[in-house]
């Protein structure tokens, strides 16, 4: 079983010798494991099982002062792509010439109720989810069509495996929004990106921060395969396994709040291997810190880390 075939196994749930590991690590923090342990290639230090590019996309250009205002705005919002499909692509071939045998993810991060609130402001965006519905529900739907128009111009490509959406709805404590306004504004729109990219043959991938257990029956109704980043602080992870891992496949949950930064390398290991062995019964989990480590993990503890993740259980 190659790399690629570990991580389709676990989403597949399926049995392997080892679930599959994703490690992301902050560019500071490279900075200063870089000097700490002499690395200068992460990515073949990190040698992940999942080989990730990011794709062309669009942003908001130079949207009028009324968009910064409490008021609805009257003017039409402008946007601007961003990005090349030739360098993309030259990415994908240098991905695949250099580590043939690993999933191949396209990260897209901030691209629906993020994409909103960049437009609007955190707290103006959710006013208008409340007090003007029919401008939220709009904006929403004016992302949702250029989304669906630039994942058509990558989803063709055959060396894809996945791609991951982002927007973060939840907080620590809960949804950002009740979830009836959950189900009314942002799963319509959800559902036609995940059915466009399984009608390609691939896996959806949603990163939401903070908990968001509310909706995650709705998330499986949905379709989606795998789901990040599970902070253990945010969500019971057991129940989350419990309820939802025959269907649902896991990409995180160890703490990246607590034990990274402040627990000691065997502490660590126990975390690590506990989250491992809990969250990667019959399959349905990508071993991974809950997010990127940053720099106030110590090097010993990344290397902790790294032991636990690819050592084959048992």
């Amino acid at each position: 079983m190659n790399r690629c075939e570990l991580v389709k196994a676990a989403i597949g749930h399926r049995a392997a010798e080892r679930p599959p590991y994703f490690i992301d690590i902050c560019p500071e923090a490279c900075e200063v494991f870089g000097a700490r342990l002499g690395v200068k290639d992460w990515g073949a230090f990190l040698d992940n099982d999942v080989a990730d590019v990011s794709a062309p996309w669009w942003d908001w250009h130079e949207l009028g002062p009324d968009w910064a205002g409490i008021d609805v705005p009257k003017s039409r919002p402008a946007v601007m792509g961003r990005g090349s499909y030739d360098a993309m692509m030259d990415g994908i071939k240098a991905a695949r010439d250099a580590q043939a045998e690993k999933y191949l993810l396209v990260r897209i991060y901030g691209s629906h109720f993020e994409k909103a609130y960049f437009s609007r402001g955190f707290e103006n965006f959710l006013a208008d989810m409340g007090g003007a519905p029919e401008f939220a529900r709009n904006l929403l739907g004016l992302i949702i069509e250029k989304n669906m128009v630039m994942l058509e111009n990558i989803l063709h490509l055959p060396e894809i495996d996945g791609v991951l959406l982002g927007s973060d709805w939840g907080s620590q404590r809960g949804l950002l929004m009740s979830p009836a306004v959950w189900q009314d504004m942002i799963r319509p729109g959800e559902q036609k990106e995940y059915d466009l990219i399984h009608a390609y043959g691939k896996d959806v991938w949603v990163h939401s921060c903070g908990d968001i257990g509310a909706i995650i029956p709705s998330l499986v109704e949905m379709g989606l395969d795998v789901l990040n980043p599970v902070q253990p602080e945010a969500m019971d992870i057991a129940g989350l396994k419990r309820r939802h891992g025959s269907k649902l496949a896991f990409w995180g949950g160890i703490s990246t709040q607590k034990t990274l930064p402040f627990g000691t390398p065997d502490e660590v290991r126990r975390e690590a291997r506990r989250v491992r062995d809990m969250m990667s019964v019959d399959g349905g989990y990508i071993f991974a810190p809950a997010q990127s480590i940053q720099a106030d993990v110590p090097a010993e503890n990344l290397l902790a880390l790294l032991e636990a993740a690819r050592e084959i259980p048992g």
